[in-house]
């Protein structure tokens, strides 16, 4: 069984194009919470209320922090979205946790991010630009057959 961490950006359904089109291969997939207001409000939901936004913020960091690392140091593969309307920084930490722990790194992203991601994109295995690659990246790396 393959694990594959899925990272990144939130807003589309890149994760779902992912897991579906990598239906019936040897696959378990994990990621990080997607719910926005979730993800941003755990800390303060578990540990309590904060006046202070930026300690609200960093709350929440921490708490996703203990998934995030958990998915990324059990995966086989880490793959890494970076969408187009947000900036992810988050993303590109995850990137380079990823690489930190030799971790096989895919990064998907779109050209207009080649120059702004070029130490990321070089720490990467692979750089795809849709998720139907990412799937066919999946598929060869399982059953070494090139995409039909």
């Amino acid at each position: 069984m393959l694990k594959v961490y899925l990272s990144g950006e939130i807003h589309t359904d890149w994760r779902e194009q992912i897991t579906e089109g990598a239906r019936g291969l040897d696959v378990e997939f994990s990621a990080p919470v997607t719910d926005h207001a979730a993800s941003d409000d755990c800390g303060v939901a578990i540990l309590g209320g904060e006046d202070d936004k930026y300690w609200h913020d960093h709350k929440g960091a921490m708490v996703n922090a203990i998934r995030t690392r958990k998915g990324i140091a059990d995966a086989d593969v880490v793959v890494v979205r970076f969408g187009e309307k947000y900036r992810q920084w988050n993303a590109a930490f995850d990137a380079g946790y990823a690489a930190a722990l030799g971790k096989s790194l895919i990064v998907l992203q779109q050209p207009d991010h080649d120059h702004a991601l070029k130490e990321v994109n070089a720490a990467a295995l692979a750089v795809a630009r849709e998720p139907a690659q990412v799937v066919q990246i999946l598929h060869y790396v399982l059953t070494g057959k090139l995409p039909g």
